[in-house]
């Protein structure tokens, strides 16, 4: 079979400087998955930028061919001249890039960035455009199409931005789609949701795909054909079956070792009730006032969070768990006292045992600059997190300058302590956070936040972004800092493979509400609510006999209203959490 896309001996280099990718050899056949595999760094995403030749401009492709076949018609896209590679890109070659806020126009509307793609290629009228992008919406899990086409990106939260990058990659029906870490940003029921779209138009339009990915269980099951990339060279190519059973190459079965997995089996284990709080959640609501898009219509309610109860234990890891746009963020941004919670919601922090709670969001200034002090948060993006025109040293001191702790000299081997603590080195303090890796980047968040010695730390999916190797050791690290540090998280997080390593108690959100809430053991072993079931089956494993179930996925991923009869509820009526045993609350009807 002749493929659609062949590249022969690509290397790419910057600058003057050494080969960045050497000798890359692949070939993509029509409606068949590559997947480039590999951790950041490895030269995956450099190549895939080559074939639509949207390179930076000090790079070069130094030698090699990417051979394009449609049809007939064989073209050489690196001599191929700028114009027709115009006509190429996003109509027979598209790409969804990694980071959607920064692919995505803040200045213009997600419908009117995705319908470009159709005019531009004179594809379709205004009308028929808008109603081929409405269905594309529905179709990559939007709840509201109509109203994520009049909404801005920054009215999306990370993960409906990257439903948006994959909507405008795939709705003019290329040949051949790009996709660099498409479900990265995504919570696992979209994940899966989105893998299975991409597998239903392969089969309807014969389309390809290259897909970037560091998740070995997506690759399982989305590709026939795996290259394993380090360092900018291929370790390992071949068929997916033989290679994920069997690798070859010693950085693949690293790679196999450290992908996250739910444990095979465990005792379900019961939550002692807690006599020690550092922080308490109780009956925390918030609605925000989402404007409409003509003057005259009234503004809609959206129900971000919906009656929290939550109690974290000193010391004690609580997670929190759901999809993109579940509450996860908000009800964390409440904790911190960045939000307000709605009337009659209630807050409570004890900076130490015994201590009288602080109620957070009725403090004065005073209290709050102490509070601050011993509440911190790492972000989920480390590359947005951290000033790019701010050295380490002076990032990482700016808390301790905030709060007038310490001279110069302290504060500088306070700097350099924290960074040993995450694993850096010192003469790091005088770069820019641009000489970092993605793994690196988040090492300096977490520094960063521990530089007040805080109590409680808020994770925002702090490991979402990373490849599972680095994801590895920032767990590890998360776990040592809080063992040494007697720290107490709240950890976001859509990855169920991680929340069963380091939680100790585990609340499932879906839509502004807790449907489930208990250890790990007992959760992932013994779950009721078919949403937590769908979270469940979700999770991708590294195993090619193991497919994600679609059917049970949709199911608990879908409309509350066709759920089991004992979980079902219509609009905003939901049934009550209720014990169904010792620290095990279900939300269904008595």
């Amino acid at each position: 079979m002749v493929p659609l896309l062949s590249v022969r001996n690509l290397t790419i280099g910057f600058g003057k400087g050494d080969p960045v990718v050497r000798d890359v050899n692949f070939d993509v056949a029509e409606g068949e998955t590559l997947a480039l595999v590999g951790e950041s760094g490895s030269g995956k995403t450099v190549s895939c930028r080559a074939v639509l030749r949207v390179l930076p401009k000090v790079a070069q492709i130094r030698s090699g061919s990417i051979t394009f076949r449609d049809g007939a018609n064989t073209t050489d896209l690196v001599t191929l001249p700028e114009r027709a590679m115009r006509n190429l890109r996003g109509n027979q070659i598209s790409m969804i890039f990694q980071e959607p806020m920064r692919s995505l126009s803040p200045l213009h509307r997600i419908g009117n960035q995705v319908v470009e793609v159709l005019w531009l290629h004179g594809r379709k009228s205004e009308t028929s455009a808008k109603k081929e992008v409405l269905a594309c919406f529905d179709r990559v899990g939007f709840p509201d199409p109509e109203r994520t086409y009049s909404s801005y990106p920054f009215e999306l939260s990370g993960g409906m931005r990257q439903r948006a990058m994959i909507a405008m990659a795939m709705v003019a029906k290329p040949k051949l789609l790009i996709a660099d870490e498409p479900t990265t940003a995504l919570d696992v029921t979209t994940q899966a949701q989105v893998l299975g779209l991409m597998k239903e138009l392969q089969r309807d339009t014969g389309m390809a795909m290259i897909l970037v990915t560091h998740d070995l269980g997506v690759v399982a099951n989305m590709a026939e054909q795996v290259v394993v990339m380090h360092k900018g060279r291929v370790m390992e190519s071949g068929a997916a079956e033989p290679l994920l059973s069997a690798p070859a190459h010693a950085y693949t079965r690293a790679l196999m070792k450290a992908a996250p997995q739910i444990p095979a089996n465990a005792t379900p284990k019961p939550i002692e009730p807690a006599t020690d709080l550092i922080l308490e959640m109780n009956n925390v609501s918030k609605t925000y006032s989402m404007r409409a898009g003509k003057g005259w219509k009234a503004p809609s309610l959206i129900y971000a969070c919906r009656g929290i109860d939550l109690h974290l234990p000193r010391g004690k890891t609580l997670a929190i768990v759901g999809e993109s746009g579940s509450g996860k963020t908000t009800a964390a941004r409440i904790a911190l006292g960045a939000e307000p919670p709605d009337q009659g919601g209630q807050v409570l922090f004890r900076a130490t045992k015994g201590a009288d709670p602080i109620e957070v969001h009725q403090m004065d200034r005073t209290a709050r600059t102490a509070f601050q002090r011993e509440a911190q948060m790492v972000f989920q993006d480390p590359y947005s997190s951290l000033s790019p025109r701010m050295r380490i040293f002076d990032t990482m001191v700016e808390p301790l300058e905030i709060h007038r702790i310490g001279s110069r000299a302290e504060q500088r081997d306070k700097a350099a302590e924290m960074l040993q603590m995450v694993g850096l080195e010192r003469d790091m303090l005088q770069r820019y956070p641009h000489a970092f890796s993605g793994g690196q980047r988040q090492r300096l968040s977490i520094a960063r936040a521990l530089m007040l010695d805080p109590s409680l730390l808020v994770c925002d999916e702090p490991t979402s972004a990373l490849d599972v190797s680095v994801q590895e050791q920032i767990l590890r690290l998360l776990e040592k800092i809080r063992d040494q540090k007697q720290l107490s998280y709240l950890f976001i997080s859509h990855d169920l493979a991680v929340v069963a390593r380091i939680a100790d108690e585990v609340a499932v959100m879906r839509r502004g509400l807790v449907v489930e809430q208990a250890s790990p053991e007992t959760l992932f072993y013994n779950p009721q609510h078919p949403y937590t079931k769908a979270l469940i089956a979700a999770q991708p494993e590294p195993d090619i006999h193991r497919p994600i179930d679609l059917d049970l996925v949709a199911q608990g991923a879908g409309s509350p209203e066709k759920w089991p009869e004992r979980f079902r509820f219509a609009g905003y009526e939901a049934p009550p959490l209720v014990p169904l045993e010792p620290g095990h609350k279900v939300r269904c009807h008595v």
